[in-house]
């Protein structure tokens, strides 16, 4: 290898970021040889006062502090801007990895936020996407699980991309060989308890099969223009069949039960983050079970048969909790307008608010769905229940609508 190939990378790099990167770009920088090469290159390919690294230091292991001290001292002498973030959340229930790479993301996407940094560049590779593959494999995953890491994804608000995902782990370590740049080598990659190191052993037993790194890489390219192609379908189903109600989606039930069982499933999973507010769907076994059942609870939401429709509403049990002063949002949808007092806040309209609320049936809506709509409540009186029945000077508003709704359907 040679300038040539530093010249690649350089390259590759630039392209990943488009004509137009933003003014200030965040670089996440672990101290491995990926992100360690990531910052270097990235010195190379923007200037460097736009750039800003940040290092999670996760407090699991003794040499974690010195490692991010070595990335520090780099930034310094890049002349990039750098940053150490600790994790002091582990309290060593549950799966490490999962908690780890969670709160990682999390202390990055509020370090970006109060730094004004739009976008976050991770040293992800070629190599990291082939091994997600094997292991979205042994769960039987299907397009999507196969289609593993997106080049880019937004995590709280901050778009996270991984500009090197088409190169491999070879290729960032022969470069920081030649600018005689050191890395860090994290122990836990030899821990085979780890599900990401098997696979990445048994990656290096499947090389002869041809299953290498590359060719599960191109499986994920595969994979995730068929998920593309499936979103289009499904958002082409829900313009067709979907309406809103009460902040409830509803599909025309004849319909839905046409659809083929990919898109129904993939259009019932985006109307159950849409109205529960979660921000994934749900797993493919449950959610295709309510597919076919067309009833019970599942992402905080009821799914219900009403009339000839398929309704999709909150669940009572998701919200009964739900407090909020006049003035803000509930449940993280609702907006309510009307004559508020200062006894007065916002809650779900239960059982005991819709005993309050004898003409409720001539909403139209079922009793369900209106147990977790939104009300005015003074003391252990109901003033006002938009969605149950009309009452002069109030209204309840839901933060986005249809167009909203099948917008986020091309967003999963």
């Amino acid at each position: 290898m040679s300038a040539a190939d530093d010249g690649a990378l350089i390259a590759a790099l630039r392209a990943a970021f488009g004509p137009a990167p933003p003014a200030r770009i965040g670089v996440a920088v672990s101290g491995g040889g990926d992100s360690v090469a990531l910052l270097h290159l990235s010195a190379q390919c923007f200037p460097r006062e736009s750039l800003f690294a940040a290092t999670v230091d996760h407090g699991l292991r003794a040499e974690a502090a010195q490692e991010a001290d070595a990335v520090a001292s780099l930034a310094r002498d890049l002349g990039v801007a750098h940053d150490i973030l600790p994790w002091l959340g582990w309290d060593g229930r549950g799966n490490l990895q999962d908690r780890a790479r969670r709160a990682r993301y999390g202390l990055l996407a509020e370090w970006a936020g109060s730094n004004d940094i739009p976008m976050i560049a991770t040293g992800h590779t070629r190599d990291d996407q082939a091994e997600t593959v094997l292991m979205r494999l042994a769960r039987a995953s299907g397009v999507d699980g196969l289609s593993a890491m997106p080049v880019q994804g937004v995590v709280q608000g901050v778009t996270v991309i991984r500009p090197l995902l088409t190169r491999s782990r070879a290729e960032l370590r022969a470069y920081l060989r030649r600018q005689r740049v050191a890395w860090a080598e994290d122990p836990g990659n030899r821990d085979l308890t780890y599900d990401r190191i098997k696979a990445r052993k048994a990656l290096a037993a499947l090389h002869p099969l041809g299953l290498t790194a590359q060719a599960l890489a191109q499986v994920a390219a595969n994979m995730r223009s068929a998920r593309d192609a499936l979103e289009h379908q499904t958002a082409a189903a829900a313009r067709q069949i979907a309406r809103i109600d009460g902040g409830d989606v509803i599909f025309d039930a004849a319909m839905f039960r046409a659809l083929p069982d990919e898109i129904a499933r993939r259009l019932l999973g985006c109307a159950i983050v849409w109205v529960g507010g979660g921000e994934h769907p749900p797993r493919r076994v449950p959610l295709q079970a309510a597919r076919a059942q067309l009833s019970g609870t599942l992402g905080g939401c009821r799914i219900m048969m009403h009339r000839d429709s398929v309704r999709i509403a909150r669940e009572y049990e998701a919200v009964k909790a739900a407090r909020a002063a006049p003035d803000q949002v509930w449940d993280g949808r609702w907006r309510l307008h009307g004559p508020f007092t200062a006894d007065d806040e916002i809650a779900a309209l239960g059982p005991e608010g819709l005993a309050q609320c004898p003409d409720w049936r001539e909403s139209g809506r079922p009793r369900a769905a209106l147990l977790a709509s939104p009300a005015v409540w003074r003391g252990g009186h109901v003033i006002a229940a938009p969605l149950a029945v009309d009452t002069d000077g109030w209204r309840a508003e839901r933060i986005g609508g249809r167009e909203d709704f099948l917008a986020s359907v091309l967003s999963h």
